[in-house]
């Protein structure tokens, strides 16, 4: 039995740039960070041939063809598994249109526990390209590139994109003063769920009317990790708030009247900027918030839900690997 643990992300700046159509001419970059909310891929052998999937349904099938989840069935093509498995997902939170991250997640964590099932080590590198791969070039949804390189590596990342590939590079800050930032950053829950595709594609198709919007939310991913680095959080928030600004205007379906009320409430209580994580238009909005205004936030928000979480240091990990002979 092989179990592994993937986090799920929150993405800073940057979102959008990372579509290929863009950064092979432009270039790209995200400020990212996993949190220690994650999803679980649980891979065990059984006794027969049959291929058992379970998650918020339950497949029992022949051949991987016949299965009807799209990412286990292209893993388990990937990885080279195609019978007497039974696969199981679970998740920390319900991963269905929160925008931090799952699907790529749920990927990435498939591709791991099956090739370590065949006893196969793959790197960080390798499973964020097979996790593109299969969600982009097989699947062909309407996604950039950061999710899968964020849940591989894990930790707080700076990800550039460019047409001479792909570079990640941690942001290395004390404990202390990631904790520091950690708790100037707040999570609520909107209330909306939504499917992203719908947003990204017609972000996709809006490319090549927005490459001003994207070149300065590319530039301000750049701004927002220097900030980090000289520990001026409070100029992060400000950034986070341009981006937001910027942002909304990809595609008129980011946001809308019920999150753009929200988040004003965020602010005139004393958050100084945010965003809605993922594709936007509902899922969770983050608000960096100075720590002497949290409790006029907590009050004005007080009717929507707050997800606690922290930051997460590892990517993928393998977490349980028990093999038995026989």
């Amino acid at each position: 039995m092989i179990i592994v643990q993937t986090p799920l992300r929150i993405s800073f700046l940057g979102g959008g740039t990372d579509f290929e159509d863009f950064y092979i001419n432009y270039g790209g970059a995200v400020l990212s960070t996993t949190v220690n909310k994650c999803i679980y891929i649980i891979v065990k052998k059984r006794f027969d041939d049959l291929i058992c999937v379970n998650y918020s349904k339950r497949e029992t099938v022949e051949k991987v063809e016949h299965l009807q989840h799209e990412l286990i069935r292209e893993a388990m093509h990937v990885a080279g598994v195609d019978k007497g498995i039974e696969i199981t997902t679970l998740a920390d939170i319900p991963s269905e249109g929160t925008g931090l991250g799952s699907s790529s997640s749920v990927t990435v964590g498939l591709l791991h526990a099956l090739f370590s099932y065949r006893g196969e080590l793959k790197t960080a590198e390798a499973l964020a390209n097979e996790a593109c791969n299969i969600e982009i070039d097989v699947l062909g949804k309407p996604i950039g590139k950061q999710d899968q390189y964020i849940a591989a590596y894990g930790n707080m990342r700076f990800t550039t994109f460019s047409k001479n590939g792909i570079t990640v590079e941690q942001v290395m800050l004390p404990p202390s003063e990631k904790k520091r930032l950690n708790d100037n950053l707040l999570l609520f829950y909107t209330g909306i769920t939504r499917q992203s595709s719908e947003i990204l594609f017609e972000q996709k198709a809006n490319i090549n009317r927005k490459i001003d919007v994207l070149i300065k939310l590319s530039g301000l991913a750049f701004k927002a990790k220097e900030s980090i680095l000289r520990r001026d959080f409070d100029q992060f928030g400000e950034i986070m708030h341009q981006g937001w600004e910027l942002k909304k205007g990809l595609n008129d379906k980011i946001s809308n009247p019920r999150i753009d009320e929200l988040y004003e409430t965020a602010r005139k209580a004393g958050a100084l900027g945010g965003k809605i994580t993922g594709a936007g238009g509902g899922g969770f909005l983050l608000l960096y918030c100075p720590r002497d205004k949290k409790d006029a936030v907590y009050k004005a928000l007080e009717n929507y839900r707050e997800l606690p979480f922290g930051f997460e240091d590892d990517g993928s990990k393998v977490i349980f690997n028990y093999r038995r002979n026989g």
